[in-house]
């Protein structure tokens, strides 16, 4: 499995959008100037989490973009299944599936998948935020 452009930005968005929309909405324009990610490219992106309500679109002078209902509690398993689909390392054909392929599927594909699904799902961008102010403290700390 490899996560695509589309994946990684939405995913670099997502942690801009949730540290800079604490009480506003954010535009495309500042989150592509802050991640170095094409307008356009932010823009499809954003359509799509938008359809899964990931985040909330506010149309006119003082919209943009916004935490979805669930807010800092989303997932980066939520993101990536709206921007990649599912997170499988191969896709299993089920209507040719000889012996052999059920073993491998039951003893290595399913594990692997799960294992990634779990990881993904334990993972939220309020974790994803913790961790960015601290590693901000930590690299700002100066010793005399």
């Amino acid at each position: 499995m490899k996560i695509s452009t589309k994946g990684i930005y939405g995913l670099k968005a997502m942690v801009d959008l949730a540290l800079n929309s604490v009480n506003e909405s954010i535009t495309i324009k500042s989150i592509s100037e802050r991640q170095n990610i094409s307008e356009s490219y932010l823009e499809q992106i954003f359509s799509i989490l938008s359809k899964k309500k990931i985040i909330k679109s506010k149309k006119g002078a003082q919209g943009g973009y916004s935490l979805g209902d669930k807010g800092n509690s989303t997932t980066v398993g939520d993101i990536l299944r709206a921007l990649e689909g599912d997170l499988c390392v191969i896709s299993q054909d089920k209507q040719e599936e000889e012996k052999i392929d059920r073993i491998l599927n039951i003893n290595v594909w399913n594990k692997m998948n799960n294992s990634i699904n779990k990881i993904v799902d334990s993972i939220t961008l309020y974790q994803l935020i913790e961790e960015y102010n601290k590693f901000d403290e930590e690299y700002n700390m100066y010793y005399i």
